[in-house]
């Protein structure tokens, strides 16, 4: 009787508290057309980032292994310009002229040019504490190290990709054709390392990268220290050193046949006197040698 008699002042109740809610058995109140659309436009939708940094993944904590970095203090910007933050970058937006435009930047400063760049992503990887030979520093990189102007690096564990197993196929396709050598760096860091490290090795196969595998990340480090280090070293600190003398070339020719040492070079030139005596020579004078048994005598024929 009292709801109808206001309802015939012409005072109809337009709200209802929370008690007189819970009365009625818990009534939804459904929003208009008007506040979802002031709501839209007021907040907009933060990006979300799945792959966050190496220490967000794995809850690292402060401990005598590892020190959590320092906030660093961006000076102001002098022009109207903001860059937006690292957090609210999506990881796999990037196009070519935007990543060869921040290698440049990067690598601008003769420092840079001699210190291994580090992405962001990799704050929080032990690995970092065993880089000493070679000086490095944190940068706006896509890949996780810029090893050179043509070479870098993607990191990822095992027990990552066991996790994410389509993380590395993302990093790879951000890289796109930027650089010359890219290396796929993986920690083994689980037990049962068959079917992880067979999907990790395809991977890389079949998008032309180059995998090398640690299982400390002492190793790990070590592998980015020499790829640094022998950045732009040529390829004859690895050749095999050739003699340019008739002996050592001569040793070098017979020695490459099989089951042929070097005693039998010794007892062939000493016999036949020179190289083209040799290919000259009968099987049957190849076999008067002593010490050139039939076996030899077939290889060398």
């Amino acid at each position: 009787m009292e709801r109808r008699e206001e309802g015939s002042s012409g005072s109809l109740p337009t709200q209802r508290n929370d008690d007189d809610t819970e009365k009625r058995g818990g009534l939804i109140k459904i929003p208009s057309y008007q506040e979802v659309l002031g709501t839209a436009n007021s907040s907009s939708a933060k990006p979300h980032n799945p792959y966050p940094s190496f220490s967000q993944v794995f809850f690292l904590k402060s401990s005598e292994l590892y020190t959590p970095p320092l906030p660093s203090s961006l000076p102001p910007p002098t022009s109207g310009a903001v860059d937006p933050p690292l957090s609210s970058t999506p990881p796999f937006s990037s196009s070519s002229a935007a990543a060869s435009s921040s290698y440049s930047s990067a690598s601008a400063s003769g420092q840079n040019r001699n210190a291994i760049l580090v992405s962001h992503r990799q704050k929080g990887n032990p690995l970092l504490k065993h880089l000493r030979n070679v000086r490095w520093t944190f940068a706006d990189v896509v890949c996780d190290y810029l090893l050179g102007q043509s070479s870098c690096a993607l990191y990822i564990s095992l027990r990552y990709h066991l996790l994410h197993p389509d993380y590395l196929y993302y990093r790879i396709r951000e890289l796109q054709r930027n650089f010359k050598l890219r290396v796929v760096l993986c920690h083994v860091d689980v037990e049962d390392v068959t079917k992880p490290l067979l999907e990790v090795t395809r991977t890389t196969m079949l998008h032309d990268c180059t995998l090398l595998c640690g299982w400390s990340f002492e190793e790990c480090g070590r592998y980015l220290e020499t790829l640094k280090v022998y950045e732009n070293k040529p390829s004859d600190s690895i050749r095999e050193q050739m003699h340019s003398d008739y002996l050592s070339r001569f040793t070098h020719a017979l020695t490459s046949i099989r089951h042929v040492n070097k005693t039998d070079v010794v007892t062939l030139g000493s016999a036949f006197g020179s190289l083209s005596h040799i290919m000259d020579a009968s099987m049957e004078d190849l076999a008067r040698c002593p010490g050139i048994g039939e076996r030899k005598v077939l290889h060398l024929w």
